[in-house]
């Protein structure tokens, strides 16, 4: 089964490219991370005018009337830059909660696994938040917090799903972020491996480091071949499968990424270890390993069953 972008869809995802080329460029990602847990209000309002968070609400109620496939490109290009704020909160919030849509409000969740992203930023929080504990977050670029509470509510509904209840779309579009960080994991290796020299010759001349960077691209495909697919049948364990795919994808391709670049990877100047933290940081929201292994588990023995 092959899965091709339509015109517009391209159109899309190359005018979501060129607006973050243009709004959110290195410079811009190294004076985020020199100002850790500030959120850029004006960016966030230009990402709303854009229709980047009423995507998927109907036109009759204001939004651009797109689908779940679309929704995936645009969050694929926004973890391609890392680009930081709770964008998926506030992309699920649209229609629920006003100013959301237009990039006038940022909302928090609380996710289904106890974890809120932006709290202290957030002008909205959807779910229970009381109590919730700050914590030392290993990403500059995401400040998390901690609840112990259950939130409530079902995807559907005005509120976040219950803990260990994960919205299936807020797994694929997490999904779809790991998708673009692991793309950009890979362009930088390749880029290093052209660019950096030992003994005379480009670094990717040499063998190991061939088979580091096709083992990146194989792994980037593979994801983004299950990540549009579940976009395409929504069906809970294709999106469970394109989840497990892409955190494997984002974290082994940050880490392969360090590898290529050698020792200056792991400095601060260096932007590869923020691929590697932000991958990290999302594989531990709600709809992770764990549960999407288990998602997998229980559809293969419904299947053996029948």
């Amino acid at each position: 089964m092959r899965f091709l972008l339509t015109e517009d869809q391209r159109a899309l995802r190359g005018g979501v490219r060129e607006l973050l080329a243009r709004r959110f460029d290195r410079a811009a990602l190294r004076a985020a991370v020199d100002r850790p847990g500030e959120l850029d209000r004006a960016l966030w309002r230009e990402l709303g005018a854009a229709g980047f968070f009423a995507l998927r609400l109907p036109e009759a109620d204001g939004g651009v009337g797109l689908g779940l496939p679309e929704a995936v490109l645009v969050f694929e290009e926004a973890g391609r830059v890392l680009l930081p704020g709770p964008l998926m909160a506030t992309h699920l919030a649209a229609g629920h909660v006003p100013g959301a849509a237009e990039g006038e409000t940022v909302v928090a969740a609380v996710d289904g696994g106890g974890l809120v992203e932006w709290l202290a930023q957030a002008d909205v929080v959807r779910g229970d938040a009381d109590g919730a504990v700050p914590l030392r977050s290993v990403d500059p670029l995401t400040p998390l917090h901690a609840v112990s509470a259950r939130g409530t509510g079902t995807p559907d509904s005005g509120a976040v799903p219950a803990r260990g209840t994960a919205d299936p779309v807020a797994v694929l579009l997490t999904a779809a972020e790991q998708l673009g960080t692991a793309t950009r994991a890979c362009e930088l290796a390749v880029q290093h491996a052209r660019a950096r020299e030992q003994f005379g010759r480009p670094i990717g001349a040499f063998q190991a480091v061939k088979h580091l960077c096709a083992e990146l691209l194989v792994r980037v495909e593979t994801a983004r071949a299950a990540v549009y697919a579940a976009a395409v049948t929504a069906d809970p364990a294709d999106i469970a499968a394109a989840r497990l795919l892409a955190d494997d994808a984002a974290v082994r391709g940050a880490r392969d990424c360090l590898q290529v670049h050698g020792g200056m990877g792991f400095t601060w100047e260096a932007d590869v270890h923020l691929l590697l933290k932000r991958a990290w940081v999302r594989t531990r929201r709600a709809g992770g390993n764990a549960e999407s292994e288990e998602l997998l588990a229980a559809d293969l023995l419904a299947g053996a069953d029948r």
